[in-house]
């Protein structure tokens, strides 16, 4: 009996800004067979996907052609966690949960096992943790407050966006080193769930009125740090509430990836972060995997979390055919936590 192999293509690349479901095509390709792999390759069932911010620029028309764009008439791939089901290569045996960064949203398919490698459990670990607490999106929070941002003891810190899978390791990570942390988030849900992270304030930025009086009034003193997420006129509000020589990590900008770039904001605060003598700091998380940064956040959040002195949600989104509008959900912040796609149906992974 042949098994049904669901598979998700891109037609066509999307403008700045727009992206939606028809750019995406839902189709039934042939299920891969062990008996036609290369030499050290391995045939993987999917178990689950990661949905992340960064795919939008994937499939952007600007990068159409470039190494790490997805072309259109090509299966969509990004960060997931699967199981071999056959291998050509000593280093793989059947049964081995595996991650990788250009998983396929493809059911089953066969790739050379370069770019993968074995996930490691044990009883406070699972391998879905792997695309949660200790994910790409953890590790570009990781790097952004501790390697980029250079937290003190005592210092105000100010993150957007602190429910998502970013934001949410950012507060705690902060608090572990004693900061005064300050949070937005867009529901009152979310608000709550941030302050059950252990912020000291959070507010909702919906609802808060003007951006430059709300934080005014969580931090009178002053930002010493600020992680934006969100950029816009968020960040442009922060400018005015930093202290002198304070700091700005600029991980992402996610009120801004919906819009063409004529409609993008222009920050018009810039004369005050001369005065304030402010730095901007904009880093790429794939700089620093081959760092010895990489395994001092496998180790410090792996202890943590197995000691549950800190905690991370997750999104669950059923079904492979749901990866697209779980992507789109994704960009107009309709979620919270990191989501991820349940490709298998399988829970004990």
């Amino acid at each position: 009996m042949t098994l049904p192999n669901t598979s998700i293509r891109l037609i066509k690349t999307a403008p700045d800004e727009d992206l939606s479901l028809s750019y995406f095509d839902i189709t039934t390709v042939a299920t891969p067979s062990a008996d036609n792999m290369d030499e050290n390759s391995i045939l993987i069932r999917t178990l689950y996907l990661s949905c992340d911010p960064y795919q939008k620029g994937r499939v952007s028309a600007v990068f159409e052609g470039l190494p790490f764009a997805i072309n259109p008439g090509e299966t969509m791939d990004g960060i997931g966690i699967g199981v071999v089901e056959a291998s050509t290569s000593p280093d793989f045996q059947v049964g081995d949960v595996v991650s990788g960064v250009r998983v396929l949203w493809q059911t089953r398919f066969i790739s050379k096992t370069e770019g993968f490698t074995k996930v490691p459990v044990d009883s406070k670990i699972r391998p879905v943790d792997h695309l949660g607490v200790l994910s790409m999106a953890s590790f570009t929070g990781y790097v952004g407050l501790v390697v980029v941002g250079k937290p003190k003891e005592g210092e105000t810190l100010l993150v957007s966006s602190a429910a998502g899978g970013v934001g949410q390791m950012v507060v705690q990570l902060a608090k572990a080193r004693g900061m005064h942390v300050i949070a937005t988030a867009g529901s009152d849900d979310k608000v709550e769930f941030v302050k059950s992270l252990g912020a000291d304030a959070v507010f909702n930025y919906k609802t808060c009125g003007d951006y430059t009086d709300a934080i005014k009034r969580y931090a009178p003193g002053g930002i010493d740090l600020y992680y934006d997420n969100v950029g816009g006129k968020f960040l442009d509000a922060t400018i005015m509430n930093m202290k002198e020589f304070g700091r700005i990590v600029l991980c992402g900008m996610s009120s801004q990836y919906n819009l063409s770039r004529e409609d993008r904001y222009g920050i018009k605060n810039m004369y005050d972060a001369i005065v304030r003598r402010i730095s901007f700091y904009g880093y790429n998380v794939s700089d620093h995997y081959a760092k010895s940064e990489y395994q001092n956040f496998i180790s410090e959040v792996s202890d943590l979390y197995r000691e549950n002195k800190i905690k991370y949600k997750l999104f669950e989104i059923k079904g492979l055919e749901n990866a697209p509008q779980a992507l789109l959900d994704l960009l107009d912040s309709k979620m919270y936590g990191k989501p991820i796609v349940n490709v298998s149906g399988d829970s004990d992974f």
